[in-house]
Parts: C-alpha cells; sequence; structure tokens
C-alpha cells in the first residue's frame, strides 16, 4: 500500500457514520487505501477546513442545454409545456458546433463540482452538428465530452444515446431531431471505437436508449444483445402525461408496464423520470433493482410532475439525482426541490426519512449517493477504503456548519445554505475546487463567454 498523501478531517461522514479527527490516506491514483480515526493532524497532512462529505454522483445529464438555462421562460402561449420547451431546445442545437458543445459542457461541469457532485453520468444524443449531419459518426462529439471532463476534473460516466424515430412505433424523426439520429449498426460502432478512449480516460462507458418513443422494442433488443460495454443501461421513461397517453394508444400498455414486460430490467438499468405510474407499477420498478433518475429542478421546471418518492423508497427502491437541462447545478438544489415535491403533495413535512427522529438531509444524501453509484457504473461510493477520493469540504467558517452537529449539517447545507458553503471539492484525490473557484476558471470562463455569443448573436 503506497499513500502519496494525507488529509486530516476534524469532521467526516463515513457510511457507519460520523467521526472525529480522522486521517484519510489516498494513493496515487486517488483512491482511499487507509482510515485512521481518533488520528493526530501530522506534519505532511492537510488539514481540511470544514467537514467532509462525500462527493455525490450527478446520474443525469444533457450537457449542451445548459447553454439554454433561463432562455426558455418567455410565454409563447397559455399552455407552455414539455413539448413546446422542446422545440427550444431544437432550436439551440441548430446553432451549435462541436466547439461550442465543449465549452458549454466545461463550463457546466466546473458549475456541477462547485455544486457538490464528483461524477457525471452523461446522457448523450447530441451526436452530430447540424451541417455535419450525414458525414458524422458522432465520436467528434463524444470526444468532446471526454475532454471536458479531463479539463474540468470531474468523474464521467460516458452513455451515447440510441435515437432514430420520432414517436411511437418507429416514425420518422423530425428535421430538429436529425442531429441525434443513429442506425443500428453506426451506433455499435461508436460504442467499439469509444471503449479504448474511455479505457484510457478512466472513464465508465455504458449506453442509452432515449425513451420508447424514440426506439422500437426490435431495435432496442438488436441493441441490448449485442452491445459488450457492460456498463450502465439508461432510458428516459414516463416523463411526461402525454407520453403515457400515446404509449398506451400504440401498445395497449403504459410506459413503465411496457419497458418491465418486454426487457430484463434489473440492477444495471436506469429509469430516468418514471415521474407517471401507477401503483402497481412503482412497486414493479422497486423491486426490479433499478435505479430511478430523479431531476427535480429540471422536472419541475417542465411542469412535468412529481415522482412517487414515497412510495418508491418505501417499497425498497432506489434512487438517485440528476440535473438534466442543468437549470440547477447543485446536490443541495435537487435534494432539497425532490422534497419539497413530496411536502407539497402530502401536506405534510418531513417525507423522505428512514424512520422516527431521522434526519431527512443524511437519508436523502445516504440514498443518493448509493442509488447514484449504482447507476455510474461505479463499484464503490463514499468515503471508505477501495472508493475514490472524491471529498467536498464544507465552509467550517460558516457559523450555520460551525455550530451544527453531525446531520444537521446536511440539513442545513441542503435546506438553508446551498452551494454557497461548498468550499473545495477533490477528485480522484486532486483538488479541483478550493475555497469556491474552480481551478480552470478564468480560461473555463472565457471559453463559455464566446461560444454563447456564437450560439446566441
Amino acid at each position: 500500500m503506497h499513500i502519496s498523501q494525507t488529509l486530516f478531517c476534524e469532521r467526516v461522514l463515513l457510511p457507519e457514520g460520523w467521526a472525529t479527527d480522522v486521517v484519510l490516506g489516498i494513493d496515487p491514483r486517488g483512491l482511499i487505501v487507509s482510515i485512521d480515526k481518533n488520528s493526530p493532524c501530522g506534519a505532511d497532512t492537510v488539514k481540511l477546513s470544514g467537514p467532509v462529505v462525500p462527493a455525490l454522483q450527478n446520474l443525469h445529464s444533457h450537457a449542451f442545454q445548459r447553454a439554454m438555462a433561463g432562455l426558455a421562460e418567455q410565454a409563447g402561449s397559455t399552455d407552455d409545456n414539455f413539448w413546446t420547451w422542446r422545440d427550444t431546445m431544437y432550436r439551440l442545437v441548430g446553432q451549435m458546433s462541436p466547439d461550442d458543445v465543449e465549452a458549454v459542457t466545461t463550463k457546466l461541469y466546473s458549475e456541477l463540482l462547485k455544486g457538490g457532485f464528483g461524477q457525471v453520468v452523461e446522457f448523450h444524443y447530441f451526436h452530430h452538428a447540424l451541417a455535419e449531419v450525414g458525414t458524422s459518426n458522432g465520436f467528434e462529439m463524444s470526444s468532446r465530452i471526454l475532454r471536458s471532463a479531463e479539463t474540468a476534473g470531474i468523474g464521467l460516466t460516458h452513455l451515447p444515446v440510441f435515437y432514430a424515430h420520432s414517436g411511437f412505433g418507429g416514425l420518422a424523426a423530425n428535421a430538429g431531431q436529425r442531429p441525434f439520429v443513429h442506425g443500428i449498426d453506426s451506433f455499435l460502432a461508436l460504442l467499439d471505437r469509444l471503449k479504448p478512449e474511455c479505457k484510457a480516460a478512466d472513464v465508465e462507458l455504458g449506453l442509452a436508449i432515449h425513451s420508447l418513443r424514440a426506439a422500437t422494442p426490435d431495435e432496442m433488443r438488436a441493441l441490448l444483445s449485442a452491445e459488450q460495454t457492460g456498463g450502465p443501461i439508461h432510458i428516459h421513461v414516463a416523463e411526461q402525461e402525454r407520453e403515457v397517453g400515446d404509449c398506451l394508444a400504440w401498445s395497449g400498455r403504459r410506459p413503465v408496464t411496457f419497458l418491465l414486460d418486454e426487457f430484463p430490467v434489473d440492477a444495471r438499468w436506469c429509469a430516468i423520470h418514471a415521474t407517471h405510474m401507477t401503483s402497481e407499477e412503482t412497486s414493479r420498478l422497486a423491486r426490479s433493482g433499478a435505479v430511478a433518475g430523479l431531476c427535480p429542478a429540471t422536472e419541475a421546471n417542465l411542469g412535468d410532475g412529481i415522482f412517487p418518492a414515497t412510495d418508491f423508497i418505501g417499497q425498497g427502491g432506489r434512487i438517485g439525482i440528476g440535473t438534466d437541462s442543468h437549470v440547477a447545478t447543485s446536490v443541495a438544489e435537487e435534494l432539497r426541490v425532490l422534497e419539497y415535491g413530496q411536502r407539497l403533495r402530502d401536506r405534510r413535512r418531513n417525507r423522505l426519512v428512514s424512520g422516527p427522529g431521522a434526519s431527512v438531509g443524511r437519508t436523502l444524501v445516504d440514498a443518493s449517493l448509493s442509488g447514484g453509484a449504482q447507476a455510474a457504473g461505479l463499484a464503490t461510493s463514499g468515503i471508505q477504503v477501495g472508493a475514490r477520493a472524491d471529498l467536498v469540504v464544507l465552509d467550517g467558517a460558516n457559523p450555520f456548519i460551525a455550530e451544527a452537529k453531525d446531520d444537521q449539517i446536511l440539513d442545513r447545507w441542503i435546506f438553508a445554505l446551498g452551494s454557497d458553503v461548498v468550499r473545495d471539492v477533490m477528485v480522484r484525490g486532486k483538488f479541483v475546487v478550493q475555497q469556491g473557484r474552480h481551478r480552470s476558471e478564468d480560461s473555463i470562463d472565457r471559453n463559455f463567454a464566446r461560444a454563447l455569443k456564437r450560439i446566441l448573436e
């Protein structure tokens, strides 16, 4: 065991609970190889300046959409919804080059780090710039995502997305969807080309199917029988009531029922959103072992609805959080909106807790850390031996944090303070954020500003 650095934590959240005066030993790969409790801070040990908690996994990202955050809030009619928002997104796609995608993605990933995330799962369906449709194989856009993650210093799970149709039953893709489309052979070829690139970059590789409306059952079966990534499998499902109605009209079954009936959904799978489920579907999805990928701020922004989290978790279901369209970029905001949605629906407080006397913040962090790691294809999570040193240091000089005890720290962070108290962030044993600033903040911001000017002018 070779230790390349040691970190001293006055207070740290371990899997078994809070501990004080803990020294973490980190090896050259950025893995935690030792945890020594009740230990002094040695001369060569870095002392962390506040309570230390695990960085969470962001299990659902469409990075390019960060460029339009806040630009779809002007009413086009009295009935704006997901589908009208989608038209705005298509227009954005038509303006973006690979350079723009890289600049926007790198900026986003730096913001996610400052929000308390250490890993992002990129649900990547923007395969071809509009000018390259028909000539691009999609590799260039994927390579830009990998480069952005490296520049930002965030852990990445890359999920190229199969997208072929505009609606249930194999309807032809519309003009706005042309940059997303692949055939089965070209998609499998893209996965094969990405395998060595992802391995060299220490990136997890899996795949995603955009939705039941964007791929036929036969296409899905062909892909699932041929793909050899071994990584996670993600799919959008039951996000919108219209989607449920269209699926019923096409198949006679609701989306989650159809997915569970027709495909071997298990712990490799992540059902993104799964907002509109019957009680039977909720129970079946919980029993499947799949993770429900929840993106509360985006789901609220789009008017999707409220996921049945109390029932799902109560039946053993696993959850994780993502930021999807990136109207928010922080752990605290996503977890807060998740809990508040349950309160608004039930008209009660403290809904997502493990039992009487439990902390909502601790319950949410534990559940999201476990489910997020599963959905990201990570073998371990949290601050434990064998896990990556992905750490968030909260601001110990903030009086709210300084005077909080144990799980109160999480409740203060999530429900009162947010990203303002994320002081330092470490990924794979390297600081990427210190004192609230990303290590490459100035250059990232310059590139992002130039890209926005090109996209929006």
